[in-house]
């Protein structure tokens, strides 16, 4: 026995998550768990690690379990520190973070030291013969001696999987380890896990993520085991979308917002670090009613370049940028803008405050703020319960973001960039943390709102079948400029 589970049950303020789990670790076997959003896929692994503790049965373990942190962010591994680098684009992030060797040998000096004499380092926690093994297997090797801050999302993710390695588990836990990788990034984690010799993983991740040697499913419905066994055996159950036109006839899509003839206008655009060049003479112009693709590989720059439209980077009043007609910093203020932007991101998602209510998450883009602080009228809670039965999350409106699973919280977000009804929509990786068929789900709403309504819309994306139709155009960045424009 390395890893059991007998009758158990899992509560979490009040709510029954999982329920009569009965499970065995087989011997060299690597296992996929699957299941819609709000399954009971990341408690169980949870369970599993030992982070959670049944309320009901029990959970024997007698092997080293390691379970990588969930939303794979580099501030997991740096500790006390996190609160010097929770800014994505603080210019100062690239020259004072550790590098990946400290943080890998936990030699993280703390953040805000004035005198490094007064610091003496741990001993380096690792024999630098089995680091430079782990790395070279994990292919960051050559990352060594950059900081960590500067890394893309896929060697923040082997960075963090190295870290965990590292400690020899004879068990490795892993939640979604593909979102937000790019295709590339993908396919070398797959043949990563999928060539472990004296590691057993059990992943939660999509089945068409899978690496072909995972061929033990564990399927969730519910927070119950509804089916355990080869994937060869295993059929996966597709999602009606037949009540998306219903809801939609009952939510005015027609926008007040729509005076203006060039959305976004971007001349020579760039973003720098010190020397660090993230964004280098961009030229873009979306027009009204246009839908971009806008893609590139992890690093590409692409959550900076919205960072600029959004106006959360301090760098947009140095660029020429207009957005609506207007020049930016001719006088408008960033909240006029953002009225008329619909927005979704990985960062938004991260650092929003999850201790508040759906409803109230939804309901605070009317002032957009990261809370509910003004009282809503009667027609904008309408309008909010309108938006959580699209998105088939209504029965969860008085649950606090955190009760919820990831994939739950993605589909309140996408609520929230869609429910004040803005003629541009900036999104993000939308699509994060959502199992396929409620990516199916999301991708016709959008299809279905696109054919009926001039919206303008920027879809960031790694997946090519994320991209709804409507989609006729395309940016492709890469290292910061632009490779590729038009249909």
């Amino acid at each position: 026995m390395k890893i059991s589970c007998e009758n158990v049950e899992v509560h979490r303020n009040e709510l029954v998550v999982l329920k009569d789990i009965n499970f065995e670790l087989a011997e060299n076997t690597n296992y996929l768990v699957l299941g819609e959003g709000g399954s009971g896929k990341s408690t169980f692994l949870d369970v599993l690690a030992g982070k959670l503790f049944a309320t009901k049965g029990q959970v024997k373990r007698n092997v080293k379990t390691i379970l990588v942190p969930r939303d794979y962010g580099f501030h997991k591994i740096v500790g006390a520190a996190y609160q010097y680098y929770q800014q994505r684009f603080n210019a100062f992030d690239s020259e004072i973070g550790p590098t990946v060797y400290e943080v890998l040998q936990n030699q993280i000096i703390p953040i805000g030291t004035v005198d490094l004499k007064s610091i003496e380092l741990k001993k380096p926690e690792y024999d630098d013969s089995w680091v430079l093994d782990v790395t070279e297997m994990l292919k960051i090797s050559h990352l060594l001696q950059r900081k960590i801050t500067s890394l893309s999302n896929g060697e923040t993710r082997r960075t963090l999987i190295a870290f965990s390695l590292l400690q020899r588990p004879e068990v490795l836990l892993l939640d979604n380890p593909f979102t937000g990788l790019d295709i590339a990034s993908r396919e070398a984690l797959k043949a990563i896990l999928g060539s472990l010799k004296h590691t057993q993983v059990i992943m939660a991740c999509s089945l068409n993520d899978a690496p072909e040697s995972f061929d033990t499913i564990i399927a969730l419905e519910n927070g119950e085991i509804k089916y355990e066994g080869p994937k060869s055996n295993y059929t996966e159950t597709s999602i009606s979308t037949d009540s998306v036109n219903d809801i939609l006839k009952g939510i005015n899509l027609e926008n007040s917002f729509d005076d203006f003839e060039i959305a976004i206008k971007l001349e020579s655009g760039f973003v720098n670090y010190g020397e660090k060049v993230v964004l280098d003479n961009v030229n873009w112009e979306v027009k009204k009613g246009e839908r971009w693709a806008l893609t590139g590989p992890n690093g590409s720059g692409k959550s900076s370049l919205l960072s600029l439209l959004t106006g959360d980077n301090p760098q947009c009043y140095k660029n020429k940028l207009t957005m609506f007609d207007k020049r930016r910093g001719s006088g408008e203020s960033i909240w006029d803008l953002k009225k008329k932007i619909g927005f979704v991101s990985p960062e938004l998602h991260l650092y929003f405050n999850k201790n508040i209510t759906v409803w109230k998450a939804v309901g605070s883009v009317f002032f957009d703020s990261a809370g509910l602080y003004n009282k809503l009228t009667e027609e904008q809670l309408d309008i909010i319960h309108k938006y959580l039965a699209l998105m088939g999350i209504l029965p969860l409106k008085d649950r606090r973001l955190i009760q919820l699973s990831f994939g739950q919280q993605r589909l309140v977000f996408l609520a929230r960039a869609l429910v004040k009804n803005p003629p541009l929509l900036l999104l993000d990786e939308p699509c994060q943390g959502l199992d396929y068929n409620q990516m199916v789900y999301f991708r016709t709403i959008l299809e279905k709102i696109l054919a009926a309504y001039p919206k303008t819309l920027v879809f960031v994306t790694h997946y090519e079948d994320e991209i709804p139709n409507a989609v006729n155009k395309r940016i492709n960045l890469f290292d910061g400029r632009v490779i590729e424009k038009g249909l």
